[in-house]
């Protein structure tokens, strides 16, 4: 092993700012004194690639999975992956990838590395899952449920962690009233905000349904995310009026945060839902109020105010709780900001990974 705890983190691309913003923080929060970071990616497409960049720290582009067939060069390939691991001499390799391949974590057996990975959604459905977390040393669930529901039958091996904000960054600001005024936002507005990548089970459509519900014509909705697909582009022609402004991807969402009343996330209870979604946690921290489909992930956010979930794909719910909103200003954003920095703050997240690594190191 080398003086220095080198990690590898893998993750397919950083095409979106989601998964890639958590290892971005998390690599850039390392204390380098101890650990040295490396990052493995696919490809080098998406504007946040650039980010990381910034980082400046050693980024491989190579193919760190493998497909299954034809069986009879799995292992061969499995071998390429293995002598690149073991070329590089890393100590601990971190996979942030979303799928259930177990061929990475083999060629990290293969290649004697310990490896851990981090399940970060609610799928699970099929025998690869199994195989990829028997081949693990370690594996973080980021939420209760999936402690329960997936990894009862290993309980040595997992370890459940949150993920973390970074609350420096995510603070209370003023409003932008330039930025308000360019988007036809007047004083009275009472502004809703959600942060999402726009498929079918993050349920966009149930807030929209939900804010006609009410029929205010105070509530606008700002709606932040790629909406370069079918299911936008459908939402859009449903719901071309003036309540409802789709703005598309934002490298920085702050300025329209600080704009909000309430934050609202209203993913479906149905296929991979929500790991712990880091956009409510965000808007926490900046002292938002959050109102969130009852789902895995989502009520481990709120585990503090059951009050703000509301029933999944429900929009009659959802219009009861944005309407507590809009009848009754006294929120104290001062106690959600302090919650959050008590249990999502980024450093904890960062020391509570640190103290894994050693572990797996020095065991």
């Amino acid at each position: 092993m080398s003086q220095k705890i080198k990690i590898l983190y893998t993750i397919p691309n950083f095409d979106t700012a989601g998964s890639g913003k958590v290892v971005y923080d998390l690599v850039k929060g390392l204390d380098k004194t101890i650990f040295a970071p490396e990052i493995c990616v696919f490809h080098t497409r998406g504007a946040f690639f650039k980010k990381v960049q910034e980082l400046r720290i050693p980024i491989h582009v190579f193919q760190f999975t493998t497909e299954y067939k034809p069986l009879s060069t799995f292992f061969f390939r499995v071998w390429k992956i293995r002598c690149f691991f073991k070329k590089h001499k890393f100590d601990v390799i971190h996979s942030w990838h979303w799928s259930s391949d177990f061929s990475e974590p083999l060629a990290a057996k293969l290649a004697g590395i310990p490896f851990l990975y981090t399940k970060k959604a609610m799928g699970w459905g099929n025998k690869s899952w199994v195989w990829r977390s028997k081949l693990s040393s370690k594996i973080i669930a980021i939420n209760n449920d999936m402690v329960n529901d997936f990894f009862k039958w290993i309980p040595d091996k997992v370890i459940q962690l949150p993920l973390g904000v970074d609350t420096t960054e995510y603070k209370p600001q003023d409003k932008d009233l330039e930025l308000a005024g360019s988007l036809g936002l007047i004083e009275d507005d009472f502004i809703v905000v959600t942060v999402v990548n726009m498929v079918p089970v993050k349920g966009i459509e149930i807030l929209l349904e939900a804010v006609r519900i009410i029929n205010n014509e105070r509530i606008k909705v700002l709606i932040i995310g790629n909406d370069e697909s079918d299911y936008a582009e459908a939402l859009k022609i449903k719901y071309h009026t003036d309540e409802f402004l789709f703005l598309g991807k934002k490298m920085d969402v702050k300025p329209y945060l600080a704009l909000s009343n309430v934050f609202v996330i209203p993913t479906k209870n149905e296929g991979r839902k929500e790991g712990m979604p880091i956009a409510p946690l965000e808007a926490m921290a900046m002292g938002i109020p959050v109102i969130g489909s009852n789902i895995s992930g989502i009520k481990d956010v709120l585990y503090k105010y059951p009050q703000f979930l509301f029933e999944p794909s429900d929009s009659n719910d959802l219009a009861k709780k944005i309407n507590i909103f809009v009848n009754n200003n006294e929120f104290n954003s001062l106690e959600l900001i302090d919650m959050v920095y008590q249990n999502f703050s980024l450093n904890s997240f960062i020391k509570q990974r640190e103290s894994l690594y050693k572990l797996m190191v020095y065991k």
